[in-house]
């Protein structure tokens, strides 16, 4: 997905890669804290319902994967034909094929339990799903047909989750559904029960957030005056926002089961934020300070697949038993030894800290990659 957003140079809007670039920062940022136990509020998820900073970075990277689309199924004229369908099928393995693959790289007391106990969903997984269900949709309707097809969606959802348990973590479908096809095994453990923020009924909602995109997409393609288009994404980011808003009223806004009215709110937001980098940074001209985040979204997945193995290396790789026989990772190690002490002995600082020392890292691999014109592509 690296080049997706470049078509001619000359219309190139450098917002979009400065949008997704930041995108993917903060989604390494949020998941690799020093600490889980000491993070700040604005980076930590609302713990059911509600909407933090953090619980924008992930539709905000589906919104810019629906943009995306656009601008690459240009050359298929939105149509679904065989290159088309081989494309979107291989994709979609493969993004869903290395998100189960890094759920299996885990600590197991046998061959077995890797595969009994193997989450088989994530964040990747929910990419890979809506980014092909999402392709096969808008190529196979017109534009018309998918707006109606995805506010059906959205609506299906609601009343589906309401006349079955309802919106909360013990009784939703959300959770139930994910149980019967998956097994309490293969899902999420970490709300003190089983139940996966990435599962396959909450994953409907999720593709119309990729839908969101696809059409601001057609909107940014379709509107050569950036000025007026900058008043078109806010004006329908508003509107947008504030249909959630009020929907929230009755079906909560909240992530882990990726409410519609949630999927209204964040995708408002990220239309409105479009809109005001690309004023400044596209219709304004201030673009200096750009550079750094249009390097990082050069290779947005490579780098976020990256980041998942460096995770799992710091915690299952390399560890040890201290002198009173508790096991110490070499994560905990350079939280403890190296980022407290340099954060002056904070702990919440020392956190930040080795999330950031992260972010420049990974940034310094991206740099590489982008002088060298590598772009991986998955």
């Amino acid at each position: 997905m690296a080049d997706l957003l470049t078509e001619k140079k000359s219309n190139r809007l450098i917002a979009l890669d400065v949008f997704r670039g930041a995108t993917i920062a903060l989604m390494i940022t949020v998941n690799n804290p020093g600490s889980w136990s000491h993070i700040y509020a604005p980076l930590r998820h609302a713990k059911w319902f509600g909407c933090t900073p953090t619980d924008l970075v992930f539709p905000f990277f589906l919104f810019i994967v629906g943009v995306a689309m656009w601008i690459s199924f240009n050359k298929f004229d939105h149509k679904l034909s065989s290159e088309a369908g081989k494309k979107i099928l291989r994709r979609t393995i493969l993004i869903f094929l290395i998100g189960l693959g890094l759920n299996m790289l885990r600590p197991v007391d046998n061959f077995a339990e890797l595969f009994t106990k193997l989450r088989i969903v994530g964040v990747l997984q929910r990419i890979a799903l809506c980014y092909g269900i999402g392709s096969v949709l808008v190529l196979t309707l017109d534009k018309k047909r998918v707006a109606w097809v995805a506010g059906g969606m959205l609506a299906f959802y609601w009343l589906l989750l309401a006349a079955t348990g309802g919106f909360e973590i013990e009784g939703t479908l959300a959770r139930r559904f994910d149980l019967w096809i998956l097994g309490s095994g293969h899902v999420y453990h970490g709300y003190g029960m089983p139940f996966d923020p990435e599962g396959f009924l909450s994953t409907i909602p999720a593709i119309v957030t990729v839908i969101l995109g696809y059409f601001t997409g057609s909107m940014i393609t379709a509107e050569p005056d950036r000025k007026a288009l900058v008043k078109k994404l806010v004006t329908n980011g508003l509107l947008i926002t504030i249909g959630g808003l009020f929907w929230g009223l009755f079906f909560p806004i909240g992530k882990p089961i990726w409410t519609s009215s949630y999927v209204l709110y964040t995708g408002g937001l990220a239309m409105i934020v479009l809109g005001i980098a690309i004023l400044f940074i596209d219709v304004l001209g201030f673009k200096n300070w750009t550079k750094p985040f249009v390097v990082f979204g050069a290779n947005p997945l490579f780098i976020f697949v990256l980041s998942g193995l460096v995770a799992k290396f710091l915690v299952y790789v390399v560890r040890w038993q201290n002198a009173s026989g508790n096991v110490i990772t070499l994560k905990t190690w350079l939280y403890d030894q190296v980022f407290v002490p340099l954060a002056g002995g904070s702990l919440i600082n020392g956190s930040l800290l080795f999330a950031l020392t992260l972010i420049v890292i990974y940034w310094l691999i991206c740099d590489v990659l982008y002088r060298k014109k590598i772009f991986i592509k998955i």
